[in-house]
């Protein structure tokens, strides 16, 4: 199975480059850890090997703001996920604002 996350920043319209992430399973455990690159990218969830399962990919929202200058309203977004094929590429993004976060099934 393969995973990838590619984070946006709608308040500049650009790539969230520079955040950090963190992907635990359900029990916690931490898989992966990283900052996403220049294109808002994690290249290192590429190597994870993860099977069937809940997993949580954690945003540290909060200190990109900062880093950025801006003062948000959520300091973390959490993005939970059910691999139910673990043949199958699993896409997670994100895309963020100062004040709200969403994400989606990509491909």
């Amino acid at each position: 199975m393969s995973l990838s996350t590619h984070a946006l920043d709608t308040s500049t319209g650009a790539p969230a480059s520079g955040l950090a992430y963190l992907l635990t399973d359900a029990a916690g455990a931490v898989l992966a850890t990283g900052t996403t690159d220049d294109d808002g990218r994690a290249p290192e969830l590429g190597g994870v090997e993860i099977g069937a399962g809940v997993y949580r990919l954690h945003f540290d929202t909060g200190a990109y703001q900062r880093s950025k200058g801006l003062r948000g309203f959520y300091p973390e977004a959490v993005v939970c996920f059910e691999v139910t094929d673990p043949a199958a590429h699993h896409h997670v993004p994100l895309i963020l604002s100062p004040f709200g976060y969403s994400t989606y099934r990509g491909s």
